[in-house]
C-alpha cells in the first residue's frame, strides 16, 4: 500500500511516517499545557514549520509565532524557564491550535486555502464540542475569507477580531497585529475579572 495515499487527520496532507511522528510529538507537547477551561483559543491557519516557532516547543528558544504570541498575551519570558513560561500561559487560560495542525509539506503552499476549507468543518466541530473556549481569536490572515463560517457555526464564546478581521500575525504588519491582540486580550481579561 502506498503511504502517500494516506492523509493526515490533522491537516489533510499526505501522511508519511515522518509526518505522523512529528504530528504526534507536537500533540504531546500541546496536551501537556492544555488548560482545563480554555479562556482564549488562539487559532492559526497552519502550524509553523520550525519547532522554535511552535509555542509548545519545550526548549524555550522561541522565535516567530511563538515569541509573538507569548509577548502578546503578556507572558513574562525574562528570568523564567520554558516550562514556567508555558505553565503561566496555561494558567491564564490560553490555548493555541491551528486549522492545519501540521506544517505545510513542500509544494503544498498553493493548496493552503483548499486544505483550510477541507479541515474547517472538523475544526469548528472540535471547538464546539471539545474545546469550548470563552473567546476565540483567529490569528492568521489566511482565515479572513473563512470568518463567515465561524459566525454561522454557533461557536461558544465571543469572537475577538482586529477591526472585523483576524489578527494577522502572519501578515506584513505582524508586530502591530500582535500589539492589537495584546490590547484585545487585556481588555477581555479585565472585563472577565470585573471592576
Amino acid at each position: 500500500m502506498n503511504s502517500t495515499a494516506l492523509r493526515c487527520d490533522g491537516c489533510g496532507q499526505p501522511a508519511s511516517p515522518e509526518h505522523v511522528a512529528r504530528r504526534l510529538q507536537r500533540l504531546e507537547w500541546t496536551t501537556r499545557y492544555r488548560p482545563v477551561h480554555i479562556g482564549t483559543l488562539l487559532l492559526g491557519a497552519v502550524a509553523p514549520q520550525s519547532d522554535a516557532e511552535f509555542i509548545y516547543f519545550p526548549a524555550s528558544a522561541w522565535d516567530g509565532e511563538a515569541k509573538m504570541l507569548l509577548a502578546a498575551v503578556c507572558a513574562t519570558l525574562e528570568g523564567k524557564s520554558g516550562e514556567a513560561t508555558l505553565a503561566e500561559f496555561q494558567r491564564r487560560g490560553f490555548l493555541v491550535t491551528h486549522v492545519l495542525e501540521c506544517p505545510l509539506e513542500d509544494g503544498a503552499g498553493g493548496e493552503i486555502l483548499e486544505l483550510i476549507g477541507n479541515r474547517l468543518p472538523a475544526v469548528l466541530a472540535r471547538i464546539r464540542r471539545s474545546l469550548k473556549p470563552k473567546r476565540l481569536a483567529p490569528i492568521s490572515k489566511w482565515l479572513e475569507q473563512f470568518l463567515p463560517a465561524f459566525t454561522a457555526s454557533e461557536l461558544p464564546g465571543e469572537m475577538l477580531l482586529d477591526e472585523g478581521e483576524p489578527f494577522a500575525l502572519d501578515g506584513d504588519d505582524a508586530s502591530e497585529a500582535a500589539v492589537r491582540l495584546r490590547d484585545a486580550v487585556t481588555k477581555q481579561s479585565f472585563h472577565a475579572s470585573g471592576p
